[in-house]
């Protein structure tokens, strides 16, 4: 595990109920499945221990490190010696609720957490209404993981849709991206995928959209179609609407190759534009003030 250049990784697509601890169960059964085929990273979805809806997530938001989904995670993670991306759940912090994902070593130690910090405020004549600002407070900071020689950036839905946060992950030296979410029946055949693209295509790394699975009878109906794309704009893997785990090998080489071969990198003409990063980067469990301009 100390030198993760090929990674087996799992994007988790498990369908999530209104019980708590049964979705909780159905996540470490099938995490322990992925580390029976050989995984070594393992993501589950945005809101994996509740229903996505701005009236559960009082209910069901739990204080981190110390809530019991946190406590199973961090089991779930040392039992099956993988890094684990806990997708998100809904995080009580200091009287205010965020969306929040917790990454665990294969030693079962919180190395990273990440708050959602663009808030699905929508409004689609004839498509989705949704408003999660009536609940949930913004994230302010970013999240980058090392997980043996790969670094991951963390985005969670929403998130997918700014491509300034995949900018400043890229000049971070990130390689893989990685977006729980909860796509929608409007948004999701239509932009989920292309978005996806979009991110590891402008960056040139892998990027992964990780989606709950699809539930007709649920109040918020979630797309499905978790997907895993190369820095080419290839599709490594997809999946359908049904709850499954997709399993895919990366090959961070892929990534060097196609930056020598189209050095995007070197070519921005920062005398004319940048991205300018104002936060905080969590690093393993370092936080640093630091200003990033894109291409520099």
């Amino acid at each position: 595990m100390a030198s993760l250049t090929n990674i087996r990784i799992a994007l988790i697509q498990m369908t999530v109920g209104k019980n708590k601890l049964e979705n909780v169960a159905r996540a470490r059964k099938m995490i322990s499945e992925a580390k029976q085929k050989g995984c070594n990273l393992v993501v589950l979805p945005e809101c994996f221990n509740s229903p996505y809806g701005t009236k559960y997530f009082g209910e069901y938001s739990e204080e981190i490190p110390n809530g019991e989904t946190c406590i199973a995670l961090s089991k779930a993670a040392k039992e099956n010696e993988v890094f684990l991306v806990g997708g998100s759940i809904p995080e009580k912090d200091n009287g205010k609720l965020f969306n929040t994902c917790t990454i665990w070593n294969p030693q079962g130690s919180l190395v990273g957490k990440y708050s959602k910090i663009h808030l699905f405020d929508i409004d689609i004549p004839g498509g989705v209404t949704f408003k999660e600002s009536d609940s949930l407070s913004p994230g302010k900071n970013i999240s980058v993981i090392d997980v043996g020689a790969c670094k991951i950036g963390i985005g969670i839905c929403y998130d997918l849709r700014f491509h300034e946060l995949a900018t400043i992950y890229k000049d971070l030296g990130v390689d893989l991206l990685l977006y729980p979410g909860a796509f929608n029946m409007t948004t999701g055949p239509l932009h989920w995928e292309h978005l996806i693209k979009a991110r590891a295509v402008d960056n040139q790394v892998f990027a992964a959209g990780i989606c709950g699975a699809r539930d007709d009878s649920a109040d918020y109906v979630a797309w499905g179609h978790s997907v895993l794309i190369d820095p080419w704009g290839k599709v490594v893997s997809k999946a359908g609407a049904e709850e499954t785990t997709l399993i895919a090998d990366i090959d961070l080489n892929v990534c060097k190759a196609i930056r020598e071969q189209i050095p995007i990198r070197k070519q921005r003409r920062t005398d004319l534009y940048e991205t300018l990063y104002k936060g905080k980067v969590q690093e393993g469990r370092k936080n640093c003030v630091i200003s990033i301009r894109s291409g520099l």
